[in-house]
């Protein structure tokens, strides 16, 4: 059972949209309630975004539907045909998030048969449920996703590290390994979740900061790496112990994975300004990647099918390493981007 601060706000926004529907005297508080559920949003650019687009198609769908229940009364068979127009005006406003709430608007209003004052009451509910989710999303422990991106990164990182470690060696039991990649995948899927909001916040930002540009670069790198860490796990899990190898191809594998996941953890360190100086310029992966990957290539044979398998996993690992690389390129530009600063305030 996970209990976050996105739970405990839904309750909140709930709670406070109900006593406030209490407090104004609405005759029903229950609307209120539901739109707050409806309205809690992951971001504060989202919550902001999601108020707005919901009272456009909410104003909008109450409008048709206080129409509709003066032309058709509040027949099931009204209610449905108005449900549909206002499905459909919403995907053609590009709203489709916000049709839940609306149709809860457009059901509601229609209860009243064309009497505007209960329909107007009934809307004020919603978006009293609406402004509350709002609120509380705002001042109750406000979305921090970079400060949640960069915890997570290191967190999936060390779950990545120990099944990288532990991959080729097989000290790890197959069930285990199994059950922790499975949760390293959707560790690495909700990552990719937030990385979504912040591309989305500034695709919607008329002229964004280059810090927000860079920084958007280094998280969306960040994630690459992470992703092409877990094809190489993938990879490992599907072909390598289906194929006939010695105790030297062992030995390989064994030793560049941990070239490589050492090579991710240095990276990682530059960006926390970790390093110390004169260590920047150092390239601990070097020429190793191509010729790891020469290695194994270079002895397939057409019909050895072991080889093959050993061949699509090299593939994986030099993609791998080839990630780490353009990281660790962008890792130096911000570093050396900071110490030029540091040297101008001098």
């Amino acid at each position: 059972m996970n209990f976050g601060a996105r739970v405990l706000k839904t309750g909140l926004a709930v709670t406070l949209a109900l006593y406030v529907a209490a407090l104004l005297k609405f005759p029903s508080s229950t609307g209120a309630g539901i739109a707050a559920i409806f309205a809690m949003q992951p971001s504060i650019y989202r919550s902001w975004r999601h108020f707005l687009d919901q009272v456009q198609t909410s104003t909008i769908g109450a409008i048709i539907a206080l129409g509709g229940g003066m032309l058709l009364s509040s027949q099931p068979i009204a209610i449905g045909i108005v449900c549909i127009l206002v499905i459909m005006l919403s995907m053609k406003m590009k709203r489709s998030d916000t049709i839940g709430l609306t149709l809860v608007t457009v059901i509601s209003v229609m209860e009243a048969s064309g009497q505007w004052q209960f329909a107007l009451n009934r809307f004020l509910v919603l978006m009293t449920g609406i402004v509350s989710a709002f609120v509380i999303n705002i001042l109750v422990f406000p979305p921090k996703p970079r400060k949640q991106y960069i915890n997570q990164i290191e967190n999936v990182f060390s779950s990545l590290s120990l099944l990288m470690r532990t991959a080729v060696s097989h000290e790890m039991k197959e069930s285990v390994f199994r059950d922790e990649k499975n949760a390293l995948e959707g560790s690495i899927r909700s990552l990719a979740d937030k990385y979504a909001l912040f591309e989305e916040e500034q695709k919607k930002l008329l002229r964004p900061k280059y810090s927000q540009t860079r920084e958007l670069v280094v998280y969306k790198n960040m994630l690459a790496s992470l992703q092409k860490g877990f094809e190489v796990l993938d990879a490992v899990d599907r072909h390598y112990f289906q194929a006939e190898r010695g105790d030297d191809t062992d030995e390989e594998f064994d030793r560049h994975l941990e070239l490589l996941i050492r090579y991710h953890e240095h990276i990682l360190l530059k960006f926390q300004n970790k390093i110390k100086p004169g260590l920047n310029d150092t390239d601990p992966l070097g020429e190793d990647n191509d010729r790891f990957l020469e290695s194994v290539v270079m002895g397939y044979q057409p019909g050895n099918t072991s080889r093959l398998r050993l061949a699509v996993i090299a593939g994986a690992v030099y993609d791998y390493g080839y990630q780490l690389e353009r990281l660790d390129r962008v890792a130096e530009q911000i570093n050396r981007a900071a110490d030029d600063k540091k040297d101008d305030k001098k």
